[in-house]
C-alpha cells in the first residue's frame, strides 16, 4: 500500500504542478535532456495518444470503465495478497493499480476540481482530461500520402505521457518478464490449496 500511495501522490503531485506553472503546449516546452527528453504540458481527453471517441457518452463510459478496471484489479489484488502470491506480481500489481487510480482522479474530478472538461460535456464529473508532461522526442513529422490509413497525417512517434503512465507500464512489464517465476508460484499455491481441500 505505500508503495501505491506514493505513486499516486508523485503523480497528482507532478500533474498539478505542470498545470499552475506551465504553459501547455510548444509555449511551455522544457528541454530537460536537448531534443529528446522535454517537459510538454498538454491535456489528454481521451485515452493513450490522445484517442478518443467521438460520442457525447464516449468519456463518461471510458472513465466508468477506467473505475470498474480499476475495481477489479483491486479486487484480484487484495485476493493476491491473501493468497501469499509472488512478490513480484503484488509490486506489479501495486503499480498498475497506482497507475490507474492516478488518471483516474483525472478523468473523475478535475473536470470539477481543475475546470478542465471538455465545453459541451455532459457534466464536469468524470469528463476530465489526463495532464500529461513527459514526452520522449523520436520523431515527429508529416507522413507520406501513399501510407495506408496515416498518410498525411502528422504523427508523433511517441505519446506525451505521466508518472501514472509509467507506473502501468512498468507493473505490466515486470509481469509479462518474470510471469513464469510469479504463476508458478500461483499453480503451486493453487496445487496446495486443492490438496488440502482434498484431506
Amino acid at each position: 500500500m505505500i508503495v501505491i500511495i506514493s505513486i499516486i501522490l508523485v503523480d497528482q503531485a507532478s500533474k498539478l504542478a505542470v498545470f499552475h506553472y506551465m504553459s501547455p503546449g510548444y509555449a511551455g516546452e522544457i528541454k530537460v535532456f536537448g531534443n529528446f527528453f522535454k517537459l510538454h504540458y498538454i491535456q489528454n481527453p481521451g485515452m493513450a495518444f490522445g484517442i478518443k471517441w467521438d460520442n457525447p457518452y464516449g468519456k463518461l463510459l471510458l472513465s466508468l470503465f477506467r473505475l470498474g478496471i480499476t475495481v477489479l484489479i483491486l479486487i484480484y489484488f487484495f485476493r493476491a495478497i491473501k493468497s501469499g502470491s509472488h512478490r513480484l506480481l503484488m509490486i506489479g500489481l501495486s503499480l498498475i493499480i497506482a497507475g490507474a487510480i492516478g488518471n483516474g482522479i483525472d478523468s473523475t474530478f478535475y473536470g470539477v476540481l481543475l475546470n478542465n472538461a471538455p465545453p459541451g460535456s455532459l457534466s464536469p464529473w468524470l469528463h476530465g482530461k489526463v495532464i500529461d508532461m513527459f514526452y520522449v522526442d523520436i520523431w515527429k513529422g508529416n507522413l507520406n500520402d501513399s501510407i495506408p490509413i496515416f498518410g498525411g497525417k502528422y504523427l508523433f512517434l511517441w505519446p506525451i505521457f505521466n508518472v501514472a503512465d509509467t507506473a502501468v507500464s512498468t507493473g505490466v512489464i515486470l509481469i509479462l518478464v518474470f510471469q513464469r517465476r510469479i504463476f508458478q508460484k500461483e499453480r503451486e499455491l493453487e496445487k496446495m490449496q486443492m490438496a488440502e481441500k482434498e484431506e
